[in-house]
């Protein structure tokens, strides 16, 4: 029988936010309360065996990294045990098939405290346990559960982060909320609200741009890595949530239970909140899922036995079966508002009044019609192999064998579209010691000749030893390779195509020390320009304005990203080197003479200076500083970039010591 889990992600958008670091993290050492998924990878780290599988590790050998621990140190030195045996203890490793019987004669599986709960058909109808799970928000049974204010669990499942957080989404001229964390859906902040509502609602309120093609793409990402790891079919539900096809595959984990409990650690670990909930259909998945009500139940799963999810569909709102809503408010206003009711009205009525889609999605909720599934499919590695009868060893014979292994290489690169930017030479020794080079391109390319001429470069670097036994070509990075555009005009010259060269020398020197400097609007030198890609020189970005904007008017070009009346040396350092022995006439004058990694220079000419002031909008300790820049020119014709911090006046603008920023050519 078919069986399908849905994770719903109800806070995708924020958890990325957090992720990436714009929003803070709860704080080291806060209680549970403020990080309930958190708690339970945190559980399980306590737990696990912290000596590594294999060796002598064995089962049941668990370190306590709380309480032993915290005894150990209170003994005395002389009484402590060995460091081997520090806060080691032995104990028994529960069956892992082992059940729990129920207070009803029922059985159930429980794992991780509580938060996966697998409900069959020996204990109270699953209508009954959805029914209690929607009104106590828990998915740990009543008679085990007890009161919300004697269970800490309850009561750390029901606690979020108390700053209200909302993502705000431009909609023509409106700009609404997009999503919004449990603190923010608690003072009233719901997604489709206007964002100056919201703002007079909460003033302390933090706001986010959204950003739904990124977390499209990251949704996406997150399929691809599940459907490598876990199981082969997934597909994308909605921009919240996935489809995991989880038929003949959950046994491999342990069981549904034990499979959504490690799915739901995984997610942990990796910031993320999820619902997990598994049925027969994918719709009965989907609106289980969704059935918790925000903030409680999102931390466990729900495990449906076969042919159970029809009765746990009965109770829920006519949201569940993913109809639009119209068609619900206008149900709602004939007195239908759940599925059960929905299910005992005349399928012919409903069909002429609200049209096919809502039969479908009934049916395909309850099991009476398909709902395939559409699912995100991982792009395989591309590698090319060539096993040899006897082991090969001259250099000729590994160029005749890569001469022969870079076409079909090409020819399977082509046909997924993709042009290479990474390939590695793996070749197999005899002794089991494998030889890895790797090359880099600028830009994706498919060319045979241009591929075999940077690997040939690099076969010196191969040592055969005894014989090598097989050559295998890796495509470690590819991008989408299309057509490309073409002159129009014979007589007209094609720019130069620089990528072959930066290829080479890359191959030859590296592709670190291969860049190109691209500008950063900043008046800190060191802050204005940053190291890129040595292909394509970068363009800035163009700012939309408004209509009424007053910049609008300005029909001049775009000033320079240096300006050639401010000139920069050739080479920055990367760290300004302060000078030794400067002897300058304070405060406008350049110095006389200075010296620089043990060499004394004086100075024949210069010109200065060019002020430089801090950027107080970065920093409050650069408000005040100031940097006086200095060409100087010494009697052996080299010209230097100096500076002086401080303007010779106020004492707050810097400690007047002087430091070499730069050379001119």
């Amino acid at each position: 029988m078919k069986r399908v889990a849905s994770l719903y992600l109800p806070e995708w958008p924020l958890d990325r936010l957090r992720r990436e670091g714009r929003i803070p993290a709860p704080p080291e050492g806060a209680p549970a309360d403020l990080d309930p998924l958190g708690r339970i990878a945190t559980a399980e780290r306590i737990g696990e065996c912290s000596v590594p599988r294999g060796g002598s590790w064995r089962p049941g050998a668990r370190w306590a990294k709380a309480e032993l621990q915290a005894q150990i140190h209170a003994l005395p030195a002389h009484q402590r045990p060995p460091m081997r045996e520090l806060g080691r203890k032995s104990e028994g490793s529960p069956h892992p098939f082992k059940t729990l019987k129920g207070d009803d004669g029922g059985t159930m599986r429980r794992t991780v405290e509580g938060e996966v709960l697998q409900i069959s058909s020996g204990i109270a109808s699953p209508c009954a346990v959805l029914r209690t799970v929607l009104s106590t928000g828990s998915i740990v049974p009543p008679a085990r559960s007890g009161t919300p204010e004697n269970n800490p669990t309850r009561r750390s499942l029901v606690q979020e982060d108390s700053a209200p957080i909302v993502t705000s989404l431009k909609d023509g001229s409106k700009l609404l909320i997009a999503a919004a964390n449990p603190a923010a859906r608690a003072l009233g902040l719901s997604p489709g609200m206007s964002i100056t509502q919201a703002r007079a609602l909460v003033p302390e309120l933090t706001i986010h741009p959204a950003d739904p093609q990124g977390d499209q793409a990251d949704l996406v990402r997150l399929a691809t890595a599940l459907a490598r790891r876990w199981c082969p079919v997934v597909a994308l539900s909605g921009a919240d949530g996935l489809f995991l096809d989880v038929t003949g595959t959950s046994h491999l984990f342990g069981g549904e239970a034990r499979m959504a409990a490690r799915l739901m650690r995984l997610l942990a670990r990796l910031g993320v909140s999820a619902q997990v909930a598994v049925a027969d259909t994918a719709g009965a998945a989907w609106a289980l899922a969704r059935a918790l009500p925000p903030g409680t139940g999102k931390y466990g799963a729900l495990i449906f036995l076969p042919s159970t999810h029809r009765t746990a569909l009965a109770p829920l709102p006519l949201a569940a079966l993913r109809i639009e809503p119209r068609a619900i408010e206008l149900l709602q206003r004939l007195g239908v508002d759940t599925v059960s009711q929905l299910a005992a009205l005349p399928r012919a009525s409903l069909s002429r009044r609200f049209g096919a889609m809502l039969l479908q999605r009934l049916d395909q909720a309850m099991g009476d019609a398909a709902e395939p599934l559409d699912p995100v499919v991982p792009s395989s590695t591309i590698a090319i192999t060539q096993r040899f009868a006897e082991p090969i060893a001259t250099p000729e014979a590994i160029v005749h064998w890569l001469g022969t292994l870079v076409p079909p290489l090409v020819g399977a690169l082509a046909q997924a579209g993709l042009g290479a930017r990474a390939i590695e030479l793996v070749a197999e020794r005899v002794d089991g010691v494998p030889q890895r080079l790797r090359i880099g391109l600028a830009r994706p390319t498919r060319d045979p000749a241009h591929l075999l001429r940077l690997l040939l470069r690099r076969i010196e670097d191969v040592e055969p030893g005894y014989g090598i036994d097989a050559i295998t070509l890796h495509v470690r990075r590819a991008d989408a390779l299309g057509a490309e555009s073409i002159t129009e005009r014979l007589d007209e010259e094609a720019a130069p195509d620089l990528a072959p060269l930066v290829d080479t020398l890359a191959t030859r020197i590296g592709a670190q020390r291969l860049w190109r400097a691209r500008p950063v609007e900043s008046d800190v030198p060191e802050r204005s320009v940053a190291r890129t890609g040595p292909i394509d020189p970068p363009t800035r970005a163009d700012v939309r304005l408004k209509l009424d904007d007053i910049r609008q008017l300005d029909r001049n070009d775009a000033p320079p990203a240096w300006h050639p009346d401010w000139p920069r040396p050739v080479r920055l350092l990367y760290r300004p080197e302060q000078l030794d022995h400067v002897i300058a006439e304070m405060p406008d004058h350049a110095p006389r003479r200075f010296t620089w990694r043990g060499t004394a220079h004086r100075v024949v000419r210069a010109d200065g200076p060019e002020r430089i002031h801090g950027e107080w909008w970065r920093a409050q300790a650069e408000l005040h500083l100031v940097r006086d820049y200095f060409q100087v020119e010494d009697e052996e014709g080299r010209r230097f970039w100096l500076f002086r911090r401080g303007d010779g006046v106020i004492a707050e603008s810097g400690d007047l010591r002087w430091y070499l920023h730069g050379v001119f050519g």
